[in-house]
């Protein structure tokens, strides 16, 4: 945004004629909210995680270990958090995630928040596994700015297709998740038995593909069974190096993002083969039992690539608060998943564009309140992160 962002004053001058947001701006309050609405088997497919859930703690801890240094005096009432980013413009360094299967949390799933996101002008980040196809996303995107995140096919074939089919919609940027070729142990979808790919749900994309039908006896509408079972080979269940990595770079004219780096060393093999940039991520939480926290792993992949490539983060990032911190350990941009999706369950579109406002007012009010002006302010300064009593 430029210009310090006015949507906490809007709330306040909204309570002198009564009026109190729909949704709360509490991310635990709006979770808490999310789960009275939700299925048990929806809710539990959003908010939970691997094994025994220590990586997801793992991930808020890291950040309770951190802490800004504000400083004072600053002359910084006027404020600029804009950027670009592999070609992309953004009001702030803040994407929505590529959350799948957002038809779970509301009827229009990927469309609202498509709409939200290009209403704000942040980019949102569509995920292969998506409850509608890429064509109607990029339709409800309008012009707002757009990122297609690729779950690898083993099909060669179908790979070209989506990545095709997602260069003809108007997506710039590919980012390649490289941590889920096949599903973690998640104990809250395992006591129910729940997996929504097997249910047809979250297999827009793959299911009106042509190539992808092409393999088909009989199309997905007239025999949903088999359709399952030929995603669920193409999709899950083959590990794969960095040679297919290659191949995908091959099928992109754009650019390329690897998203799942937790090691300095992952992060300078993917530069070796040709991406535009790293996202430190461990999924949320959601594939590795016992993993680091990752913003634990943010400032060492930062040091390794040395600003040859944009590094972006996301896992644990409730608060623009929590946005601020990983910015300031490096981080060129920062992407969120669950706040916005339990947004989208209380209240579809609008529900997405409260959260996103909210995010990016409190992103404003925290570095302004630390004493920056803009993001070469922050990336200038030295001191900017202390560790936490």
């Amino acid at each position: 945004m430029t210009g310090p962002d006015r949507y906490g004053a809007e709330i306040y001058a909204a309570g002198l004629d009564g009026r109190v947001p729909a949704l709360p701006t509490d991310p635990a309050r709006l979770e808490a909210a999310a789960r009275r609405v939700l299925p048990a088997h929806a809710f539990d497919y959003v908010a939970g995680g691997a094994g025994s859930g220590a990586t997801m703690r793992a991930n808020r801890a890291a950040f309770d270990r951190v802490g800004l240094v504000p400083r004072m005096l600053r002359g910084n009432h006027v404020r600029d958090w804009s950027t670009r980013l592999l070609g992309t413009w953004m009001p702030a360094p803040l994407l929505l995630g590529p959350v799948g299967v957002q038809s779970l949390l509301h009827d229009d799933g990927e469309l609202a928040t498509a709409r939200a996101a290009a209403a704000l002008g942040v980019p949102a980040v569509l995920s292969t596994a998506s409850s509608h196809t890429t064509e109607e996303v990029a339709e409800a995107s309008g012009r707002g700015p757009r990122w297609y995140q690729l779950y690898r096919p083993t099909d060669d074939d179908v790979t070209a297709s989506l990545l095709a089919r997602a260069r003809a919609a108007g997506f710039t940027v590919l980012v390649v998740t490289l941590d889920t070729w096949t599903l973690g142990w998640r104990p809250r979808d395992l006591d129910r038995a729940y997996l929504p790919f097997l249910r047809g749900v979250g297999t827009a994309i793959p299911f009106s593909d042509p190539a992808f039908r092409a393999g088909l006896a009989r199309s997905p509408e007239e025999d949903l069974g088999a359709a399952v079972r030929h995603r669920q080979r193409l999709f899950t269940g083959t590990a794969w190096g960095w040679d297919r990595l290659d191949r995908i770079r091959a099928q992109w004219e754009g650019p390329l993002v690897v998203k799942g780096i937790q090691r300095a060393e992952d992060a300078q093999l993917a530069l070796r083969h040709g991406v535009d940039g790293v996202i430190v991520s461990n999924h949320g939480g959601r594939q590795v039992d016992r993993a680091i926290g990752a913003l634990s792993a943010l400032p060492g992949v930062v040091a390794s690539v040395a600003g040859r490539v944009p590094v972006l983060f996301d896992s644990g990032i409730r608060t623009g608060a929590d946005a601020a911190v990983a910015l300031a350990l490096g981080a060129d941009a920062v992407l969120v998943g669950r706040p916005f999706a339990f947004g989208l369950a209380l209240g579809g579109q609008a529900g997405v564009h409260h959260v996103v406002r909210c995010l990016l007012a409190e992103l404003d009010t925290t570095l302004a309140l630390a004493g920056y002006r803009d993001l070469a302010e922050l990336r200038a300064t030295e001191d900017v992160v202390a560790g936490a009593p």
